[in-house]
C-alpha cells in the first residue's frame, strides 16, 4: 500500500561493551492487523523478546500504524539488519532507529 520512503536511521557503530543498552525502533505502516506479527517475526526468529511493544492507530482517519519497539542488549548490528529487514516490508512506509543507555 504505502512506498517505501527509505528514511532509515543508523545506529551508532558501538560494540555494545561498555554498557547495556536498549535499542529503538519506530516503525509506520498502513493499518493492517498483518503488520504486527511481521514486524515481531523479525525479532522472535533471533530469539528476542521486546521490552516494549506500542502501537496505535494514526494518521488521517487512523489508516496508518504506528509501532514503538524496544530491546534491550541487543547488539547494533543486528538493531541495523533488523531495521533493514523491516523497511523492506510491504506495508512499511518508515522505520527509525535509535539506541539509549539502559535505565
Amino acid at each position: 500500500m504505502y512506498p517505501n520512503t527509505g528514511v532509515l536511521k543508523s545506529l551508532p557503530t558501538s560494540d555494545g561493551a561498555d554498557a547495556p543498552n536498549v535499542l529503538c525502533f519506530s516503525v509506520v505502516a498502513a493499518a493492517d492487523p498483518g503488520v504486527m506479527p511481521r514486524v515481531l517475526e523479525f525479532f522472535a526468529k533471533r530469539g528476542l523478546v521486546p521490552t516494549r511493544w506500542v502501537s496505535q492507530l494514526t494518521g488521517p482517519g487512523e489508516r496508518e500504524l504506528s509501532i514503538d519497539i524496544q530491546v534491550r542488549n541487543m547488539a547494533p548490528e543486528t538493531g541495523r539488519h533488523i531495521a533493514r529487514c523491516l523497511d523492506q516490508l510491504h506495508d512499511v512506509r518508515l522505520v527509525l532507529t535509535s539506541e539509549k543507555a539502559a535505565a
